[in-house]
């Protein structure tokens, strides 16, 4: 009874240690191409708030990590900064509106150095099906509403929902969602017109958060 229990343990971790290192070794020889298409997303992304034929340098390896309360948090954020003839003209920044009606709302913003909206797209949120989802370019163009939009500072009451006397549409029985990626579009453009000057100064991204 015991050889027999000792024999199946035996080839338990037999298989256990084939099975891992067959797992390891796919992961390694996928890895590559998951890192590549993650890549190709993010330049779909960054083009969509950020129009390549502003700019000739390589976006994303132009990345910097940027902390500030006004991004959503306090965690580092990624800031892509977009260059002609080797001078910066617009950046992109992952922020988040935290004021959402279901939660936190990810974005991604994309404005030049005077505070003029390029893009805005989510990339990640939790509001209703039907009423908050609109933010979501698959089901609405609403967000595509910003781009070109010049915010004259903090204090611009054009850049709101019409709800709060500005000029952007709210959902029908929804009103925070908007107004939680208005507001936040605006914050974050302001802070990337802020950073021009502090480029480098800034610590750059890698494979990890500083």
């Amino acid at each position: 009874m015991i050889e027999t229990i000792r024999k199946n343990g035996v080839i338990l971790a037999i298989f256990a240690a084939v099975t891992t290192g067959v797992t390891a070794l796919v992961n390694e020889v996928t890895k590559p191409t998951v890192e590549k298409q993650m890549a190709i997303q993010e330049k779909i992304l960054l083009d969509q708030v950020v129009p390549p034929t502003l700019y000739d340098n390589n976006l994303q390896k132009e990345c910097y990590w940027v902390t500030n309360p006004v991004l959503g948090d306090d965690q580092h954020h990624p800031f892509y900064v977009a260059r002609k003839a080797g001078q910066p003209i617009a950046g992109a920044i992952e922020t988040i509106a935290p004021d959402g009606y279901s939660g936190a709302i990810k974005m991604l913003v994309g404005a030049d150095f005077s505070g003029t909206v390029l893009g805005v797209r989510v990339t990640e949120h939790h509001e209703t099906p039907g009423l908050g989802d609109k933010i979501e370019l698959r089901i609405s163009d609403w967000i595509t509403h910003f781009s070109g939009v010049k915010i004259h500072g903090p204090q611009d009451s054009h850049f709101a929902v019409k709800k709060d006397g500005g000029d952007f549409d709210q959902f029908t029985g929804a009103t925070i969602t908007p107004r939680a990626v208005v507001n936040q579009t605006k914050r974050t453009t302001l802070f990337i017109a802020e950073l021009r000057p502090k480029i480098n100064t800034l610590p750059k991204c890698g494979g990890t958060t500083p």
